[in-house]
């Protein structure tokens, strides 16, 4: 196994969670920007009032992006399973 083997796979696999994790972090992000405004207009300041819509957030994206998301990993192992025998 060479260098750039090894290097085209661990590219696969961080993009592959750059994928995956990009949804759910930027669900969260739009979430917590919204309660932080909210809560800047209303000056409540409760810790559980910007986590909890957070939580809501990522578990509905992966609730909804669950299936492509599977889908994503299963492809990239079985492509990563048929690259043994060339390695």
């Amino acid at each position: 196994m060479s260098e750039g083997t090894v290097i085209d796979i661990v590219v696969g696999a961080m993009l592959i969670a750059a994928k995956l994790a990009g949804p759910v972090l930027v669900a969260c992000l739009v979430i917590g920007i919204v309660v932080a405004f909210v809560q800047t207009i209303t000056q409540i300041q409760e810790m559980t009032l910007s986590f909890v819509p957070k939580l809501v957030g990522a578990v509905l994206v992966a609730i909804v992006g669950g299936r492509w998301m599977i889908h994503q990993v299963v492809a990239w192992v079985r492509d990563l399973w048929e690259m043994i025998p060339t390695l």
